[in-house]
């Protein structure tokens, strides 16, 4: 199946529709390690977006580019 091409515009536009809510995000970090959580969508910025885990035990927030999606590097998905 040929996926239909998207741009960072595009994703951008997806994200800001999260902004808020709560979240799923899957991150692949490479050498079949992968990490799964849920939080909220708390910051959109230029370049980047925060998520905040809702898992207590973790400290702080965690950021990601708006490329890493169009990469496929990071997947997020309302919950």
């Amino acid at each position: 199946m040929i996926k239909k091409p998207k741009n960072i515009r595009l994703v951008k536009e997806e994200i800001a529709d999260f902004y808020g809510k709560e979240v799923r995000v899957h991150v692949d970090m490479g050498r079949n390690r992968t990490a799964d959580f849920t939080g909220r969508l708390t910051g959109l910025y230029p370049a980047l977006f925060t998520v905040t885990p809702d898992d207590k035990n973790y400290r702080g927030k965690t950021s990601y580019s708006y490329s890493e999606i169009l990469c496929g590097e990071v997947k997020v998905r309302a919950r």
